[in-house]
């Protein structure tokens, strides 16, 4: 109920302009946790494709079901919260590795899509970044010896 509240608080009518009130839209590059903070606020699905082509190409509707029999962690994407929980309960250098050198996603499609129950929600597909378009020019860290 507060998310929809939140939501409809927002400025404009349609979700490209209610995420562009917020600084969200197509082709924009934001930090992950800033997308998280929105999906946790808003009630927006925000959904990170780690293959381009699908993200591009193709609707998230069609993605979703093509990938339907797939378990979360074996599809070419996955809900930014989902993503945020795995990597901190597996790296517990995360955090401090998200405020030196944070994980930035492009926006690729602000939209409307249907959950399973049915219900229409705003929705960010964001494109994970490739491993050779990351600034990894930090030393590596030092093992503990």
């Amino acid at each position: 109920m507060e998310k929809m509240k939140a939501w409809s608080a927002l400025g404009g009518t349609t979700p490209a302009e209610k995420l562009g009130s917020l600084g969200v839209a197509e082709g924009r590059t934001l930090d992950v946790r800033f997308l998280d903070e929105i999906a946790r606020t808003y009630g927006v699905a925000v959904i990170l494709f780690f293959e381009e082509d699908l993200a591009r190409t193709r609707t998230l509707e069609s993605v979703q079901q093509e990938f339907a029999y797939a378990g979360e962690y074996e599809r070419p994407y996955i809900a930014v919260g989902s993503f945020l929980k795995f990597t901190r309960e597996n790296d517990p250098s995360f955090e401090q590795t998200m405020r030196e050198l944070p994980l930035m996603i492009e926006v690729v499609t602000v939209g409307e899509t249907r959950l399973n129950e049915g219900k229409i929600v705003p929705y960010v597909a964001g494109l994970m970044p490739f491993l050779d378009e990351l600034d990894l020019d930090a030393p590596p860290p030092v093992p503990n010896l």
